[in-house]
């Protein structure tokens, strides 16, 4: 048996063409007396997104009575000539960072020393270190923004606090080696050491243990 198609009436045609014409947002008619109204539909909205919380970064591990360097450099000629210092002979004996490369002031700012310099000469304050570190290890930095790398303390979904590069690496001799704490700025933080630290014995072995 064939498919006979069904035949569609004047009145379905009228009452689709009357649909197709009422307008999108036209009210809609009035409850008939004496049924139930429905509820208006209710849109589903986003919730506002809060704005991200302040990181703050670890203070630096400035050793004691060394800031401000303006404190020394501002009576200073400011002379940018690439030159063995005859001061500041802590950073002299232990400077190994890409000494044939750099010197001083291709991070130390000539005109403010109490500001580091960028590569394209902005200045950025201390508490920032990490942009000038991350200009060459990018990838590090990358991996310190998210946690990956470095130490932070403070909620993993909130307020949360930094330590700086400097805190655990050295900027004159940045091979790592350990770290220490230290009182920096009335409070406890923690410095990296100048030699390598003594690794701890290993742990025994079940069968070196005293039962």
């Amino acid at each position: 048996m064939g498919y006979v198609r069904p035949r569609i009436g004047p009145l379905a045609v009228t009452v689709a063409v009357a649909l197709a014409i009422v307008p999108a947002g036209a009210p809609a008619a009035e409850a008939a007396p004496g049924s139930t109204p429905k509820a208006p539909a209710v849109k589903a909205t986003r919730p506002e997104a809060k704005p991200p919380l302040l990181v703050q970064a670890e203070a630096p591990p400035f050793s004691e009575g060394i800031y401000p360097c303006s404190a020394c450099h501002a009576g200073m000629p400011k002379n940018g000539t690439r030159r063995e210092l005859v001061f500041h002979d802590e950073q002299q004996s232990i400077f190994d960072h890409g000494a044939d490369q750099r010197w001083c002031l291709d991070c130390h700012d000539l005109q403010n020393r109490d500001v580091l310099r960028l590569a394209n000469g902005a200045p950025v304050p201390f508490t920032e270190s990490y942009r000038l570190c991350g200009q060459c290890h990018g990838d590090k930095y990358r991996d310190w923004r998210v946690g990956v790398h470095g130490k932070r303390v403070g909620h993993w979904n909130g307020e949360k606090t930094y330590f700086l590069c400097v805190n655990c690496h050295n900027p004159h001799s940045p091979r790592f080696k350990g770290v220490q704490e230290i009182v920096s700025g009335g409070k406890k933080t923690v410095a990296p050491t100048l030699t390598y630290l003594k690794p701890e014995p290993r742990p025994k072995r079940p069968e070196e243990q005293r039962r």
